[in-house]
């Protein structure tokens, strides 16, 4: 949510801003804001000015009846008593102003950074930089999933029928694999100076609202039926969250947090063949990188925040690539956005495994996240970037670590977590 200070000022600006997101249907927003505020501010003032007068009436009364002026008292108390029910209906006027108000700002996406690259969605985005050598080897790499099965590593037939489409059995070494990968990335991120979380899995509402735009949340969330509770579908959400309405002294910041948690996720529409298996599906962990920091302070985080998930990566012998969101592909929050994309030699190209995002103040101005600074009391900037989410990750590591005997090489930097085994073999 951006600082309506602005918008009373400039609105043409927020409307610029909308149109380098090819957001024009949401440019009326902007002039109903506009003139919402004006008539909110009305009502504000008009109540403010009542209560005034009704308390200068009020203190008239006790010094009427003291000299005995029993009529003005009188009169003084039939005008105070008019006055409750004015005030009444006007507080009650500010309320649903408020609350409109509060609504269509929610609607109105932050400020990109003006480094983003414009563009109407993720066709537009930008390559930085590659990471790794990209190979293709001369045998063939099969599915993702005809490796795990290779290993008897996977079982989806019984996973739809226990739950449908979108949800997996893990065994084995696979499982154990997932695991270790979880596991090293919390360990890599702790050698890093992050404190290691477990959030809650569940969030009420006014946080899904605080941390999400309204098309995300019907498009990704589940909700709890008959509780004021959603499946979180990032850690993210809740870590965010723990700071809702704070007051955090400035020489606390920054909070780094490096969370583990399970991951639901609607996932709505229809996805190419590369897309099954468990590429896109309901349920999911990861492990995730969480910065609440002062404002001059979130660039250079979000430089280290990508920085970490391209160095993790290498060490997992997996190339990446960093990608540039350009402005059409940013969500409503983001104000800049990176993408880490790792390499499938069975596709023979890059596909997204992370995603580092810079949201400024957005999600602290609707959570109410505040830092007292020396002089003033500020908003909070939050960024948030994957660590590693183990379902793409280990389709891309089963493909880039397969030999042609079909074995799974583990990398050194993993086999702590694995038994200190090697490789893992195929099942006979």
């Amino acid at each position: 949510m951006i600082d309506i200070a602005v918008l009373r000022e400039n609105p043409t600006l927020v409307k610029e801003n909308m149109k380098k997101k090819f957001q024009e249907h949401k440019i009326e927003i902007v002039d109903e804001v506009y003139k919402l505020d004006i008539e909110y501010r009305d009502v504000i003032t008009k109540a403010s000015d009542l209560r005034a007068m009704r308390n200068k009436l009020s203190k008239e009364i006790g010094q009427f009846m003291r000299e005995g002026k029993k009529e003005e008292a009188e009169n003084n108390k039939k005008r105070v008593n008019e006055m409750a029910e004015e005030l009444t209906v006007l507080e009650q006027e500010e309320v649903t102003k408020g609350t409109q108000l509060k609504e269509l700002m929610m609607k109105i996406p932050n400020f990109i950074d003006d480094s983003v690259p414009i563009g109407k969605d993720d066709s537009d985005n930008v390559e930085i930089k590659k990471y790794g050598e990209p190979v293709v080897p001369e045998y063939e790499i099969p599915y993702h999933t005809q490796i795990m099965e290779s290993v008897n590593g996977i079982d989806m037939d019984a996973a739809g029928k226990v739950a449908g489409n979108g949800f997996y059995y893990l065994m084995g070494d696979i499982a154990r694999l997932h695991s270790g990968i979880l596991s090293y990335a919390r360990d890599f991120m702790i050698d890093r100076g992050f404190t290691y979380v477990i959030p809650p899995y569940m969030i009420r509402s006014s946080v899904v609202t605080g941390v999400m735009s309204f098309e995300e949340m019907d498009s990704m969330m589940y909700k709890i039926e008959g509780e004021d509770l959603y499946l979180i579908g990032t850690s993210e959400h809740s870590m965010i969250g723990k700071f809702i309405d704070t007051m955090t002294a400035e020489e606390k910041l920054p909070y780094t947090y490096t969370s583990y948690s399970p991951c639901f996720r609607k996932e709505k529409g229809a996805h190419g063949i590369e897309e099954r298996g468990v590429y896109r599906i309901h349920q999911f962990e990861k492990q995730e990188m969480i910065v609440v920091c002062k404002p001059e302070e979130s660039k250079i985080w979000f430089d280290k925040l990508w920085q970490n998930t391209v160095d993790l990566f290498i060490t997992l012998d997996v190339p990446v690539r960093t990608l540039e969101c350009c402005s059409g592909d940013l969500a409503d929050l983001k104000s800049k956005s990176i993408d880490v994309e790792a390499w499938s030699p069975r596709q023979k190209k890059y596909f997204e495994v992370g995603s580092c995002s810079n949201l400024t103040d957005a999600q602290a101005r609707r959570l109410n996240i505040r830092v007292q600074g020396e002089d003033s009391k500020y908003f909070a900037h939050t960024l948030n970037n994957t660590v590693v989410a183990p379902p793409r990750m280990l389709i891309a590591f089963l493909e880039n670590n397969l030999n042609e005997d079909g074995s799974i090489s583990i990398p050194e930097a993993l086999r702590p977590y694995m038994g200190n085994i090697s490789k893992i073999q195929v099942k006979k």
